[in-house]
């Protein structure tokens, strides 16, 4: 399972550094030193941490960073995938935006997506691309 540094998660969740690691502190996100002592979060606990916010509201403290859609890629992590026999539904959370994704599920399986996995989302009229970041 993939996991992510406190400026990862700050960088996925849309919020500073020092908010990620005041969340870490206060106990709302759960962390894990590796070897080095470096704090990690796995990443399905930060990508349920992520849908939390966005539900919540979260994200007008200040200290958000502004979203631009920069040929309309919203990197994020992946929160949720239904996988048919053929099709599939990829869900991301980049920052405050749910992107949702129907996609064939042979290409969920080639870029290797799961809960937890960082990915960008493009956008392009009303189809959503998913890439593995």
């Amino acid at each position: 399972m993939q996991s992510y540094t406190i400026g990862q998660a700050a960088r996925l969740l849309g919020v500073s550094p020092d908010t990620a690691r005041r969340w870490a502190d206060a106990g709302r996100m759960t962390t894990h030193r590796d070897d080095s002592g470096r704090r990690l979060i796995d990443g399905r606990d930060l990508a349920a941490f992520s849908v939390e916010l966005a539900r919540a509201g979260i994200g007008g403290d200040g200290d958000v960073a502004p979203y631009t859609s920069v040929r309309n890629a919203f990197p994020g992590i992946v929160t949720a995938i239904k996988l048919g026999d053929v099709a599939a539904q990829v869900e991301i959370q980049a920052g405050p935006h749910r992107l949702v994704s129907l996609l064939t599920r042979e290409a969920v399986e080639e870029l290797g997506l799961e809960v937890g996995v960082e990915a960008t989302a493009r956008v392009k009229s009303t189809n959503v691309h998913i890439d593995r970041t």
